[in-house]
């Protein structure tokens, strides 16, 4: 279907506040954008801008990707529609309605659903699915996306998002609903008892959960902590838990009320810089020790430590992550609690800091693809062998995982744990920077960072796959002066394990790594730089030359 006819379509036959968004867009060009192709459901999910449209996200779109999921539970059997689907949804706009959308979908098919009453972030998503013995899960969410978005993730029973094959396979009973306008959605009344609110009864089971991962639960607590949700679904869990474990918290009140327009905050992502302007703030007015922000669903914390004299430092997730690993094993190597045959997962583009520390401590290092389903499913696996016991996971992207009844990075459990690793080595007269200056004085001054190129025009793919192509056919010998060791490439050769995947990592003979990963669906491209120096000017001297010879000119 063209464009034309998919915008008749749905003036004829979509609802009547449809139609008049749609009749009042003049822009030929923006009407163009909202019906030239259907909104795509990828690995995962869905995710796009708000409205009216194929291309967009809105209950049409998300009735259309919830039928397909209907349709490939409806072929697994009686049991797995018997099992169900739990929902959660975040702050965002449309995010309720999403989600009562997609229970009244499955509904239809004589599915049972059980619908969180409110929002709840997305790892206490993954865990109900475990916990309440469903076959899969849906959250409604965009992350830490601009306002305008909002997306639709797919869990299978082991509270993971798809992997590859799943997700295939799910895509293609999506791709198979001919006209999203037709989808039968019940209302919450028509569907009965085959609709059931959730709320307290799972949010409990989950707070003790979280709470048990705690080393010291008893300890006074001397650490003063700054917090922030980004007007998003970690205000409660996270305050809360924070609260039972005894931490002096202070919240931005700015930012803690759920608003879909994140009016409160500069950005809602952890990632960047601006977030933390009314945290740190707040840090100066009280002396806070550290400051953390989660992300809209909660599933990424950011941190800032306050390293005396006006002194603020923010820290990577790459840094947090590989904090967050030296205190746990530390604590469990005192405690004699360290499996002898640990395991530590993290990503092909995640700083190798957080390996060193690992194997310091006689723990082995596994690594996934991008993505933190893969390392959800390397636990499911493990979990199954009896082989290795997980004790920690985590992605450069802000997101980890330490109890593994979640499957997916869990900014809750993340928040305790910082906090803990803080108040500990407080106690030694240690903020977090000096535990990472510490790591760097062991095993080497690292610099993470990263680079992007937007290739654009009608050529835009094929320039940038030209690139990627040159670069895997003639790589370079050395950069910086420094031996390119090794060059893997996960999409010709993918080392056993491992699906294909557009990804080259060249592995330099200082310990330091480059990956390049263009996106999949459209013309950009990111470079992971993991450089490793003898201090920071060593650092930063190798990534300014890396840079030279890796970033791809768009």
């Amino acid at each position: 279907m063209q464009f034309k006819e998919r915008f008749d379509h749905w003036l004829a036959c979509a609802d009547e506040e449809t139609v008049k968004e749609l009749k009042s867009i003049t822009d030929q060009a923006e009407l163009q954008d909202r019906f030239y192709k259907n909104l795509e459901f990828g690995t995962a999910g869905l995710r796009g801008v708000i409205g009216a449209g194929s291309n967009r996200m809105n209950k049409y779109t998300v009735a259309k990707a919830t039928e397909g999921f209907a349709r490939y539970i409806c072929q697994k059997g009686e049991k797995a529609k018997e099992d169900g689907v739990v929902i959660a949804h975040d702050n965002r706009r449309c995010s309720r309605l999403f989600a009562e959308t997609t229970a009244g979908v499955l509904a239809a098919h004589g599915i049972k659903t059980y619908l969180f009453e409110s929002l709840r972030t997305t790892p206490e998503l993954s865990f109900s699915v475990r916990y309440l013995g469903c076959f899969g899960g849906v959250v409604i969410t965009a992350s830490h996306n601009p306002a305008e978005y909002n997306g639709y993730k797919l869990y299978d029973e082991n509270g993971c998002q798809l992997i590859p094959g799943l997700a295939d396979e799910v895509t293609g009973y999506v791709n198979s609903v001919e006209d999203e306008l037709a989808v039968r959605v019940l209302s919450l009344e028509e569907a009965g008892e085959l609709i059931e609110i959730v709320g307290e009864e799972v949010d409990e089971v989950y707070y003790e959960e979280v709470l048990a991962l705690q080393f010291d639960p008893d300890c006074d607590r001397n650490v003063k902590v700054v917090y922030t949700p980004q007007h998003g679904t970690g205000n409660v869990p996270v305050r809360d838990v924070l609260d039972e474990a005894g931490y002096m918290v202070l919240p931005v009140l700015s930012q803690c009320e759920p608003d879909p327009d994140f009016s409160g905050t500069k950005s809602p992502n952890p990632e960047v810089t601006a977030a933390y302007e009314a945290a740190i703030d707040l840090m100066r007015e009280h002396n806070a020790d550290i400051a953390i922000a989660t992300d809209p669903d909660c599933d990424r914390l950011g941190a800032v430590i306050n390293c005396g004299d006006g002194d603020y430092r923010l820290m990577t997730g790459n840094q947090s992550g590989a904090v967050i690993l030296y205190y746990i094993l530390t604590r469990m190597q005192e405690e004699g609690s360290l499996p002898e045959n640990a395991v530590m997962i993290n990503t092909i583009v995640t700083s190798t800091l957080g390996d060193k520390v690992a194997e310091s401590f006689g723990v082995d290092v596994e690594k996934t693809l991008t993505g933190f389903k893969f390392i959800g499913d390397k636990i499911k696996n493990h979990n199954a062998l009896g082989d290795k016991k997980y004790v920690f996971g985590y992605e450069e992207s802000y997101g980890c995982l330490i109890g593994d009844f979640a499957r997916d990075k869990d900014a809750v459990q993340a928040s305790l744990m910082f906090c803990e690793a803080a108040d500990y080595f407080k106690a030694q007269g240690k903020t977090l920077i000096d535990v990472l200056n510490e790591l760097f004085d062991r095993h080497g001054f690292y610099l993470d960072t990263q680079s992007s190129a937007a290739f654009k025009g009608a050529d835009g793919i094929a320039k940038m796959n030209a690139l990627l192509d040159e670069l895997r056919k003639n790589p370079p010998a050395e950069a910086a002066g420094v031996k390119v060791e090794a060059v893997e490439d996960y999409l010709l050769n993918p080392p056993e394990g491992f699906v294909p995947s557009n990804v080259l990592r060249f592995i330099l003979a200082d310990g330091s790594f480059v990956a390049v990963r263009p996106s999949g669906t459209e013309p950009k491209c990111k470079v992971y730089y993991c450089v490793r120096g003898e201090d920071k000017a060593d650092a930063e001297a190798k990534l300014a030359s890396f840079k030279e010879v890796f970033d791809l000119k768009a």
